[in-house]
């Protein structure tokens, strides 16, 4: 008889945007009147910029006729767009080269699946708070060891605590993993590292031998000097570091879905390469992006698409200054939105991260997301997105100021 995979029965609950959704979608049920804010999950709102609309609209037009139609794209991503992140890398004076990077259906997929080309005993360091992702894919992967539900961690995994004491940028752990997973600007705290501090993970890496997966899906909120938009910025990060990037945010592709991973050749362990297994592995399990899609990602690379995207950026900023400026005149303490469309907001009267859900949604009809849905040092904060339209942020923090 067939059985199914133990490691999946492990995870507790659904996942934390699943439990999200069902619990607004019972409220708007039983009050259809109410009129939701959602300052939730971290979609965009914007639409796709005319650039960009264009190339998507040419691309169309070229797989109507035989001589420019495309069949499967190349599985590691077409030249014309892995050479023009490249080319955005050698701007920002960090050594890329196109053929160690690979292009995917976005930054969640590959931070889910990057675990794959490691060792199944490998201990994970995660930070806490953490996007979930990089958790429950490597319990599905059986290396995250027992649940304990009392306090909601797992025996195998070392948690590095971001908590306000140290900014929120987490210290070296006491015990020496095999994989990192950084966040940088952070989901959810909306926390930044600077580059001396990132600087002494890639050394502390390289010095034990680990391996950094680096989440660097909101670089392009980051607004203040000093503050690195690529962990390749940083000496001998390329021996020890992979890079996680997404156009989801940034150029509003949640719903065309397109990202990319950059995998060094000198990430080399027991005599292999990781370029080489992660172009084997994605080679075999991923038919590639879409030749539209690509054509749309390389639109974001030009000049007018830098602009024009870059436009929506400061939009969303501007909603994240919001919610800061008018949570902390309200008496909230609160964190983030600075570097991050991200605001993370400790919640009032020590009450729980899903008290305060409960209470936000029922009484001023406005959706985010509890902090202990991103682990336990999460407890007892809130997280709120700026990717709303402006004014329905207005109106959110509004509410909550009359809380």
């Amino acid at each position: 008889m067939a059985e199914l995979n133990e490691n999946f029965i492990k995870l507790p609950g659904s996942y934390l945007f699943s439990t999200v959704a069902k619990k607004v979608s019972a409220y708007q049920e039983a009050h259809p009147q109410a009129d939701l804010i959602r300052l939730g999950i971290g979609d965009v709102t914007k639409p796709i910029v005319p650039v960009v609309i264009e190339a998507l609209h040419k691309a169309v037009d070229e797989m109507g006729h035989a001589e420019t139609f495309r069949g499967y794209a190349p599985d590691l991503g077409y030249p014309f767009l892995r050479e023009a992140i490249a080319a955005e890398y050698t701007r920002r004076g960090c050594e890329v080269s196109s053929d160690e990077i690979f292009v995917s259906d976005g930054a969640k997929s590959d931070s889910a699946n990057i675990q794959e080309i490691f060792a199944p005993d490998s201990r994970i360091a995660v930070c806490d708070p953490v996007y979930p992702v990089y958790v429950d894919s490597n319990v599905m992967a059986g290396r995250t060891g027992d649940y304990d539900a009392a306090d909601g961690t797992w025996s195998r995994v070392i948690y590095m605590p971001c908590t306000a004491e140290n900014g929120f940028v987490p210290e070296l752990p006491k015990e020496t993993p095999d994989l990192i997973y950084l966040c940088f600007p952070n989901n959810p705290t909306g926390t930044t590292i600077t580059k001396e501090q990132l600087q002494q993970w890639v050394d502390y890496a390289n010095r034990v031998g680990a391996v950094i997966l680096y989440d660097a899906a909101y670089e392009a909120y980051i607004t203040e000097e000093g503050l690195p938009h690529s962990i390749y910025e940083c000496e001998g990060a390329r021996s020890c570091a992979i890079e996680l990037k997404s156009f989801s945010k940034k150029a509003g592709f949640t719903g065309l879905r397109l990202g990319y991973t950059v995998v060094p050749k000198e990430i080399v362990r027991g005599g292999a390469s990781a370029n080489a297994l992660w172009a084997r592995r994605h080679g075999t399990k991923y038919n590639g992006t879409p030749y539209i899609i690509q054509r749309a990602g390389e639109a974001v690379l030009t000049p007018e698409g830098d602009r024009e995207v870059m436009e929506q950026v400061r939009y969303y900023l501007r909603n994240a200054r919001t919610i800061r400026d008018g949570l902390t005149a309200a008496g909230y303490t609160v964190y983030g939105g600075v570097n991050s469309p991200y605001v993370w907001l400790k919640t009032p009267d020590h009450m729980s991260s899903w008290d305060f859900f409960d209470l936000l949604l029922s009484e001023k009809n406005i959706v985010g997301t509890p902090g202990s849905g991103f682990g336990p040092h999460g407890e007892g904060y809130f997280r709120l997105t700026g990717f709303g339209t402006y004014e329905n942020t207005e109106r959110a923090i509004s509410r909550m100021q009359k809380l």
